[in-house]
């Protein structure tokens, strides 16, 4: 057989064929680029999501690179605060006045650009150690190579989370010519959740919300054979644009650097997707579809270019020539079932033997001429993408191949792929996910029956205690009502300490006490994934967008009532952990319990361990809406523990009613994991730590920042809301409190909810007055402005009803004062922030807007400034902030 002539024998898994394709020269290329980008100390200690994560002096300013080891830091900052521009591997060369040239003296900057034909004699192409210069820019996809190569997998993951909200292509198969196997990037893409407008043929569409892994599309890849002289990235790019805006999803030669050449990206296959907005102007196609791109030729990266003709609907092959070993790679494909189109150019290549050798794969390929398409000039761009776009479309709509990501990963570990997801301690804590959410039927029966203590006896004794602290403030209290409400609490939590944790939660808690570290974080990973497609409530009623859903607030003051559904995540079972703490640690205060005699006296530290691998802890119970002070209090001990010496924090706090985008903010600014973007999202309010490098501590004044987030805890409830105003008044003081710096996001420009506004009253009675900074956030298209004096003045004046309502409650009878009166708030100074709109464009295809990230980094740099500047109160070490939550 003709296709027996090619050699390419990748099928059964085995490596010899992939050694003979990476010569010795391939491998040095490697090394010499993780040399170059400084790397190369991250090859057996993989760089963390921690490292990457740590407040530096760079936190602080919004350098430029000026050497290649600059690059992959460069590149996480502005990836972290999903900068559009994180792509840009432009060096500044950082040389004085006197050393440039003269006729560049008045330049301040100076990009340099690495010419092959002016560094490299033609018979030294291959000695690769005269590359690497410092002066040598990096391809883009090189610098995402070698950094995927250094990272460990939760860093992958969070790489290729924020390259997704910057609507950047991911990375499916990361090639390592080193080590002679390429990588399915499985595990990395599982956090990549999307929400699109689902259309049934039949009936009313609805937005429906999935991971990318799991949701099954028609998958299209584009390749190139030998040489073309047209941009498969570019041709992509304009097919995925919905109107004349383009995306640049894939990154092509004719962006800034992108013509360097690739020196160990190619064979990376990366993918995008289209997704329907429900908008007939905007939805290029009318349901969900995935583009494969693989960067470099077939002919070297065979076993790639097999992988993408068994899991796509059809394959577009871009050439200028079709040569006889052309032709047979492509013969040795015949009894694929994948349709191929062919994209030529006219003006390059030998037209006559192009044409012969196509009409001998139309029979083989099953094709017919409609199958060959000629791209004659770049005037015809928009009639050409018309035209592409026309044949996906027609694919789409007939029976056609859909695959999920998943189904890819199977058929990549057929063929010999190694997949990132296939290692042992992954695999481990996927199984004891499953053992817990398998148990999963009802989301309701499952607390009832396996989260007890959050059931009656831990609601009524949130109350019984809330009354009790309540008490502790009358003038007179009644100790015959003292004693009675001690009893009722003693009596509620003997209920809670006789219980033993279900199975669920025992195996729950085996996962968080494995000895790895890695495991631990995988068990974690899996139990959010798990516990989000198995755990969502029912809702009430559809909600309109997902930005605009607010809780129903009526004059209930059943506080234990849910505001919203609430889904079931790792907090609940923390929770559960919670209380059977609290209710230990009652006991033994009352001296109803020996202190031997504890058995979850060692939970603290379980959860403080998950604090420090980046897990938000919760420090307001988002169920009974109370403080659990005595696990807080363990919590907080145990941490200050693990610090030891580095125990000087920090406390940043954000408050706003859900949906003023608080929580995006925050993980944009420090690259955090507080919940966004949910229908339901939790209640509680978590907290999240942030480590800042040692060489930066004493100069910023703290070792780490601990950062709040008020989640839904305030909901915007008014004054006549009665009880519920009243607690969440409460907890918004207690947030504050604790804080050194308080950010409030703010959705409407005079939207400050009543019980924050009530906080700053009775914070101002007490002298202790949190650095603050109000952000308003453009949720619509219309552009920012920064505000004028007088316009800040005004946002800080709420509406007169609720200014009057806030001084009422506090006594101050009609000597009330507007925010912006209080003593601690001068509007001429910088405590206003307008934030323009998250998106750049219309979702899901937008990105993030430039102009949100360049905002949110200038916010972070000032708050940054104010720690440094003692600003922002005394610092506070964990032994006070414990004994400031208990005063609290």
């Amino acid at each position: 057989m003709e296709g027996d002539d090619c050699g390419f024998h990748y099928g059964d898994g085995t490596n010899e064929a992939q050694d003979n394709d990476f010569p010795t020269v391939e491998r040095s290329r490697l090394q010499e680029m993780l040399s170059l980008l400084g790397l190369e100390t991250y090859q057996m200690q993989k760089l963390s999501l921690q490292d990457s994560l740590q407040i530096s002096f760079d936190s602080m300013k919004n350098w430029a690179p000026q050497v290649p080891k600059d690059l992959p830091w460069h590149f996480l900052r502005k990836l972290q605060a999903l900068n559009a521009e994180a792509r840009n591997t432009t060096m500044v060369l950082d040389m004085p006045p006197d050393a440039r040239p003269a006729e560049k003296e008045n330049q301040m900057e100076e990009m340099i650009y690495w010419d092959p034909a002016e560094d490299i004699a033609a018979d030294d192409i291959y000695s690769f150690s005269e590359l690497p210069t410092p002066d040598t820019p990096v391809n883009p996809l090189d610098l995402l190579c070698a950094l995927l190569l250094s990272s460990d997998s939760f860093l992958q993951q969070e790489i290729v989370l924020k390259m997704s909200l910057c609507q950047f292509a991911l990375p499916l198969v990361l090639p390592d010519s080193e080590n002679h196997y390429h990588t399915f990037l499985l595990w990395a893409l599982r956090a990549v959740v999307r929400t699109w407008w689902s259309q049934p043929p039949r009936g009313l569409g609805s937005l429906r919300e999935d991971s990318v892994v799991l949701s099954r599309a028609p998958t299209f890849s584009f390749v190139r054979m030998d040489v073309s002289s047209n941009s498969k990235s570019q041709l992509l790019n304009a097919i995925l644009s919905p109107g004349r805006r383009q995306w640049d999803c894939f990154w092509h030669r004719d962006l800034n650097l992108g013509t360097n050449p690739r020196e160990i990206a190619d064979g990376l296959v990366e993918i995008s997707w289209f997704f329907p907005s429900g908008r007939d102007d905007l939805d290029v196609f009318p349901e969900p579809v995935a583009f494969l791109n693989l960067r470099g030729d077939i002919g070297s990266h065979w076993l790639q270019f097999k992988l993408l003709t068994e899991i796509s609907s059809a394959v577009f092959i871009l050439t200028d020539n079709i040569s006889k070993k052309e032709y047979k790679l492509l013969y040795s494909m015949k009894e694929s079932t994948t349709k191929y189109y062919f994209i030529l150019s006219p003006y390059r290549g030998k037209r006559n033997t192009n044409l012969r050798f196509l009409n001998k794969l139309i029979p083989v390929l099953k094709i017919d001429h409609s199958h060959v398409l000629v791209k004659v000039s770049s005037t015809d761009s928009e009639s050409f993408v018309r035209r592409i776009r026309g044949i996906v479309g027609s694919v789409v709509r007939s029976p056609c191949r859909r695959v999920s990501v998943e189904d890819m990963a199977h058929a990549a570990r057929k063929l010999g792929l190694r997949i990132d997801e296939d290692c042992e301690e992954c695999q481990k804590a996927k199984d004891r996910m499953e053992r817990i959410t398998r148990k999963i039927k009802d989301i309701d029966a499952y607390r009832r029956d396996e989260l007890r203590l959050q059931g009656d006896p831990g609601r009524k004794a949130a109350q019984v205690e809330r009354e009790f602290c309540q008490l502790q403030w009358a003038p007179d209290p009644p100790e015959k009502h003292r004693a009675e409400l001690r009893r009722r609490f003693l009596e509620l939590r003997m209920q809670q300490n006789g219980q033993e944790p279900t199975s669920g939660v025992q195996e729950f808690i085996a996962g968080i006490s494995s000895p790895s570290p890695g495991e631990r974080q995988y068990f974690l990973r899996w139990m959010e994934w798990g516990l989000a497609r198995v755990g969502q409530p029912r809702l009430r009623q559809p909600p309109e967008t997902l930005l605009t859903l607010r809780p129903k607030l009526s004059g209930a003051s059943d506080l234990s009532e849910s505001l919203w559904p609430e889904p079931l995540g790792v907090e609940h079972f923390l929770r559960e952990m919670g209380q059977f703490y609290e209710a230990e640690s009652c006991l033994v205060e009352a001296g109803r319990l020996p202190a031997g005699q504890r058995r979850f006296a060692h939970f603290p530290g379980l959860a403080v361990e998950l604090l420090l691998l980046g897990l938000p802890l919760e420090l307001v119970d988002g169920g009974t809406l109370s403080i659990p002070v005595r696990w807080v209090t363990g919590l907080l001990k145990e941490l200050h523990i693990r610090l030891d010496r580095r125990s000087r924090l920090v406390v940043l706090s954000a408050l706003g009613i859900p949906g003023t985008g608080k929580s995006m903010l925050l993980n944009t600014m420090f690259g955090l994991r507080f919940a966004t973007g949910r229908i339901c999202s939790p209640r509680g309010a978590f907290m999240q730590l942030i480590t800042v490098a040692e060489g930066f501590s004493q100069d910023l004044g703290c070792d780490h920042i601990l950062v709040i987030d008020s989640g839904g805890l305030i909901s915007g409830a008014l004054t006549s809301a009665g009880d519920r105003f009243e607690l969440e008044a409460s907890l918004a003081t207690l947030l504050m409190g604790l804080s050194n710096v308080t950010v409030v996001s703010l959705a409407e420009t005079r939207d400050i909810p009543p019980a924050i506004l009530h906080a700053f009253l009775r914070l101002e009675k007490t002298g202790h007055m949190p650095n603050y900074q109000f952000v308003y956030q453009n949720f619509h298209d219309m552009p920012a402005p920064s505000p004028k004096p007088r316009e800040r003045r005004q946002l800080l004046e709420p509406p007169s009803d609720l200014n009057r309502a806030a001084a009422q409650m506090e006594k101050q009878g009609g000597g009330f004062r507007t925010l912006a009166g209080l003593a601690f708030c001068d509007p001429e100074r910088q405590h206003v922030w307008h934030v323009p709109g998250l998106w750049h464009g219309a979702p899901p295809m937008a990105a993030v807007s430039l102009g949100y990230s360049e905002a949110i980094f200038e916010l972070k740099r000032c708050l940054l400034e104010n720690i440094r500047n003692g600003l922002s109160n005394q610092n506070k070490n964990i032994q006070q902030l414990i004994e400031l939550v208990r005063r609290l």
